[in-house]
């Protein structure tokens, strides 16, 4: 998916959680509706066939329960695109991004071959994609750490058809995984102090084979990486042919692009979030600038509220707005902007060390342009989740957040100034409203009891699970939360996130209200005179 990544370490974040967010961003010309689904274990499928490139392969016996945030349309197979599953395991795939020719030709795409019926040939399968990754990893981990190595182990084996930045995390480290070629990987550990930027392109700029064949703390990758880049003389730089001159390497420069497509579609994204997370540092790149850093220390703690914004943003206070007055006409649409009129969803995975492990992982989600909109929390440790995110229908429905947020922003588009103090109204109100919820439920639970307690900040994200894994220990309600009163602790996630969902749809509706009037009063056929009886 052409889309746009922000990590945000522990020590880098507001409150000392891992943060993974990326826009799911569809095809030019293509719109993906999007759900919110939780999946049990016995719904998990033991043997898998993908629906684009036709492999298959059987699964473990042991899955355990995740939510995701999937296609609507089951055209394109299952497309997960974001989760967390009940050990607090989080995943984000993926961040399509491209290698250069020389990989390629080294290590090929493995791509679905058709059969050949007049020469006799059957049918070749190809290698896993961003269709299958989630499913094939979430349901067995652990930890990232854990995460990184099944996925590696399934890129090895079966190959993949297509290039892909992947995320995975836990309550201590986020690892960032990027394909090379066919069977090839890299996968590096964000600081804990800093966020990585990633927009569509191959982004790691740093790699440290020492530690990668060693202790592993930083970086891992394929067995054979040295040699494959000394075999294919892929290395361009000094110091760069890692098995003659050292053990680092700069990704970017060996198997990444830098293209003139590169500076209209994927740099000025990096340089903005760049710009906005440490304006000191960013003085001196431009939107086309080939060496923005894939991570920087921010200037301030990052909160939800930035990387909403940045997911959502659109060059704001530069020449590059297209709802802007710098610049000129065609400075304001020079490049493309973080928050596109295709934006399927946003998801912020947010792991918290402070919360009981139960209810650790909330996902901040949202549909639809995020110029538009704004990500609501949602428990992640659920058994089902609300109708108005779950059931979204292939056609247009304002029974459902994903259509209703499309709407607004079809209407707003053409009023951005005229509906700016509604949209913004709205953002605040379900950001504040979410913030409540989820210290009132947190403090619920507490009050209530919960099966293991608070954790700190160094437990492990799989430190909690025994035998199956599972986390749905009782809870005994104390009657004062105001939610309903089950007593598993995902029922009474469920039921804070059902009071999340009906605020979000009377807000949004009154929204919708708001934005349709101001757009009907501004509509080319509108007269200010009407008969003396109206």
């Amino acid at each position: 998916m052409s889309c746009t990544t922000i990590l945000v370490g522990k020590k880098a974040s507001y409150d000392g959680s891992t943060i993974i967010a990326r826009d799911d961003d569809s095809g030019s010309g293509r719109y993906d509706p999007k759900k919110f689904v939780a999946i049990a274990p016995q719904e998990q499928p033991r043997h898998y066939r993908s629906v684009l490139s036709h492999v298959e392969i059987d699964l473990p016996d042991n899955p355990c329960r995740y939510s995701i945030v999937p296609n609507v349309l089951p055209n394109r197979g299952i497309l997960a695109e974001a989760g967390v599953n009940e050990r607090n395991v989080a995943m984000s795939a993926t961040e399509t991004i491209a290698v250069n020719e020389r990989v390629l030709g080294a290590d090929p795409l493995v791509a679905l071959q058709p059969a050949d019926e007049a020469n006799g040939k059957p049918e070749t399968p190809g290698g896993i994609g961003e269709e299958d990754i989630i499913t094939l990893v979430l349901p067995y981990v652990n930890t990232a750490r854990e995460g990184v190595k099944r996925l590696a182990e399934l890129l090895e084996t079966y190959g993949t058809y297509e290039s892909n930045g992947i995320i995975i995390s836990d309550v201590d480290e986020i690892w960032y995984v990027e394909t090379i070629g066919g069977h090839h990987w890299i996968a590096r550990r964000v600081p804990d102090d800093k966020c990585a930027i990633i927009p569509n392109q191959l982004g790691i700029d740093y790699f440290d084979f020492d530690d990668a064949f060693s202790d592993a703390r930083e970086f891992m990758c394929s067995d054979d990486l040295q040699e494959f880049i000394e075999t294919h003389h892929l290395g361009r730089a000094s110091g760069v042919q890692v098995g003659m001159n050292g053990g680092h390497c700069n990704p970017r420069i060996v198997f990444g692009t830098a293209t003139a497509k590169d500076h209209i579609y994927n740099t000025p994204r990096a340089w903005y979030m760049y710009r906005y997370l440490d304006p000191a540092d960013a003085e001196n790149l431009t939107p086309e600038s080939d060496d923005i850093p894939w991570c920087l220390e921010p200037e301030n703690a990052v909160t939800v509220e930035d990387v909403d914004f940045l997911l959502g943003s659109h060059f704001e206070g530069t020449p590059y707005d297209p709802y802007g007055t710098q610049g000129t006409e065609e400075s304001r649409h020079r490049y493309r902007p973080i928050g596109i009129n295709r934006t399927g969803h946003m998801v912020a995975m947010q792991i918290r060390p402070y919360a009981p492990v139960e209810s650790r992982s909330i996902m901040w989600i949202s549909y639809g342009s995020g110029a538009f909109t704004t990500s609501a929390p949602f428990y992640a440790n659920v058994d089902d989740t609300p109708a108005y995110l779950r059931d979204t229908t292939p056609e247009v429905s304002t029974d459902c957040l994903y259509w209703t947020n499309r709407l607004i922003a079809t209407l707003a588009d053409a009023h951005f100034y005229e509906t700016s103090n509604a949209v913004e109204g709205f953002s605040e109100d379900v950001r504040s409203f979410g913030h409540r919820l989820v210290e009132r439920t947190d403090d619920a639970l507490a009050i209530g009891g919960s099966a293991t307690g608070a954790g700190g900040a160094g437990s492990g994200a799989g430190s909690a699970v025994g035998g199956s894994g599972s986390m749905s220990g009782a809870a005994v309600d104390s009657g004062s939360d105001g939610l309903a009163s089950p007593t598993s602790v995902p029922a009474r996630l469920a039921a804070a996130n059902d009071e999340m969902a009906e605020y979000l749809r009377s807000r949004n509706t009154k929204l919708l209200g708001d934005v349709l009037y101001t757009s009907s009063n501004l509509m080319h056929n509108s007269f200010a005179m009407s008969d003396r009886w109206n």
